[in-house]
């Protein structure tokens, strides 16, 4: 489009005459009429005049790039997100579902608002659904809980210590070079069991059992291998095999949220020392890694950090996944770095926690820290379980549930038992169950006291019964690796990792898993370093 046609198509949209337009530019009608012929052009100061008065840039007026031009003169001002192009997780309207189940398991007062939710949820992504949806948010954020509740579940640290059993632990650690060996192995076991889990993320167990049986695995005992993905195997099941990495196809443990996170705390302890605040870790995590590398909660947190949303907001606002097992996979790290202080674990889970998650899904961090601290002192399983919830608020959902499934075991049920329980109270081809910090902490817990102590047995455990397999497999490892130490540990789980950890996190890139260990030994305790 020539500057001619421009200043032709500017004037008519604008319903101007040429006397008129020329008697606003203090022209005459006879220089516009060239203008638009395009046998003459205007000078400087009128083609200023002229972008000024139809709100257009010079560029845009002067130069004839059609799709430009044509950006310009429809623009009106009026910025607006375009809901179809945010990811989902980042979408606070299109997770309405599982906001509302969220609400209603909190105890809050917005059964009224149930048809609401539902009809919002099936609008199609766009501003209208959005406004709906902050309506929704704010009745959500001043809802009430409801009277009869049964549950008392705070998010501050004060309150959750006020509200948890009175439990002394108190054990000798071992020498310094077993204790490294433990460390080690929880580097080495957590990373081992989330590639265990990796290739089949996703998966529900009426497909992995089939399989796991067609392959020779099940009851699971070994790696999955590429070898086992034939092509009949690809054409028979639903679930996508093919593109996922395989410990016979690597070279590195390969990248996964569950051991960026554990590499991520290491270097908020190097950074900001062990008495680093819940703002100290939102900040890591903005410099460290791209959102791309978040999902869920966590996700959600990193867009209200960028928005200034500073925790403890930032795990609230518009976050429907806040009790999700994002930061149950962060905790492990704080275990590592205080052997035989239950407490001090559980503190440091809480001031991760806390910038992405509230009530149980806090708890399920302080819950996994414990077990792990209490791991590096003690052999007893049952024991480490029972330290573990000590941590936690006893009128929570997360204790009820944990507890529950150590009496069915203290009464002599079965492990089927005990996991048909899990699987009768938890959906996992629901999205929100499989997701949930309770379904899947009720795995791991299950998944160690039927290992018996054993790594093996244990992580496959955690792996064959569904739910969030590289997550729940990545902890029971952690936990059993500090527990046995790496010595405890068979060669034919760590030889694939050949030494190496692949992660996102900047500064990083692929680690060596000993410089790794070596910087834990560092960040003890300054009695233990």
């Amino acid at each position: 489009m020539t500057l001619a046609n421009i200043i032709y198509q500017l004037r008519m949209d604008a319903d101007l005459s040429q006397e008129k337009f020329a008697s606003l530019l203090n022209v005459s009608r006879q220089a516009v009429q060239k203008w638009e012929t395009g046998t003459a052009k205007p000078d400087l100061d009128k083609l200023i005049a002229i972008s000024k008065f139809f709100n257009i840039s010079l560029d845009a007026l002067v130069f004839g790039d059609d799709a430009r031009v044509t950006e310009e003169l429809t623009y009106d001002k009026t910025m607006k997100p375009n809901s179809t192009k945010v990811y989902s997780w980042e979408n606070y309207a299109q997770q309405l579902a599982s906001e509302y189940r969220q609400s209603r398991e909190e105890g809050l007062q917005i059964e009224a608002y149930k048809g609401v939710f539902s009809e919002i949820s099936r609008l199609q992504p766009g501003a209208e659904k959005d406004r709906l949806a902050d309506a929704l948010y704010h009745i959500v954020a001043t809802a009430e809980v409801k009277r009869d509740y049964p549950y008392h579940e705070p998010s501050s640290l004060d309150a959750i210590r006020y509200l948890k059993k009175s439990c002394m632990f108190q054990r000798p650690l071992p020498e310094r070079d077993v204790l490294k060996d433990k460390v080690r192995g929880a580097w080495y076991g957590r990373i081992c069991g989330c590639l265990l889990g990796k290739p089949i993320e996703g998966i529900h167990t009426d497909e992995l059992v089939p399989f796991l049986k067609e392959s020779g695995n099940y009851p699971m005992r070994r790696y999955i291998l590429s070898s086992d993905i034939t092509d009949e195997v690809v054409e028979k099941y639903k679930f996508k095999f093919k593109g996922r990495a395989y410990p016979d196809t690597i070279s590195e443990a390969p990248v996964d949220d569950d051991t960026n996170y554990t590499v991520l705390s290491q270097l908020v302890v190097q950074r900001y020392g062990r008495e680093f605040k819940p703002y100290d870790v939102s900040r890591m995590w903005v410099t460290q890694q791209s959102i791309e590398s978040y999902c869920t909660s966590e996700r959600v947190a990193y867009r209200n950090f960028i928005d200034g949303y500073a925790p403890p907001s930032s795990a609230v606002y518009k976050n429907p996944y806040r009790e999700y097992l994002g930061a149950q996979i962060r905790a492990d790290y704080y275990g590592y770095i205080n052997p035989g202080d239950p407490v001090s674990a559980a503190e440091m889970a809480w001031r991760d926690a806390s910038i992405s998650h509230v009530k149980n899904g806090i708890y399920g961090a302080m819950f996994i820290a414990a077990v792990v601290a209490s791991a590096a002192a003690t052999e007893d399983i049952r024991e480490m379980l029972g330290v573990g919830i000590a941590e936690i608020p006893t009128a929570s959902r997360l204790y009820e549930e944990v507890n529950r499934i150590l009496q069915m075991y203290d009464a002599g049920a079965s492990k089927e038992e005990v996991f048909a329980d899990i699987h009768a109270h938890y959906d996992e081809h629901n999205s929100y169950d499989w997701c949930h910090v309770i379904p899947n902490a009720l795995v791991v817990t299950a998944a160690l006291l039927y290992g018996k102590g054993d790594f093996a047995r244990s992580v496959c455990m955690a792996v064959e019964t569904g739910f969030d397999t590289d997550c729940n497999g990545a902890t029971v490892g952690s936990i059993l690796g500090m527990r046995n130490g790496f010595s405890g540990i068979d060669a034919v789980w760590t030889e694939p990792l050949h030494g190496r950890l692949a992660t996102t996190v900047f500064s990083v890139g692929v680690a060596s898993i000993d410089e790794l260990i070596e910087r834990t030994m560092t960040h003890l305790p300054a009695c233990l370093v």
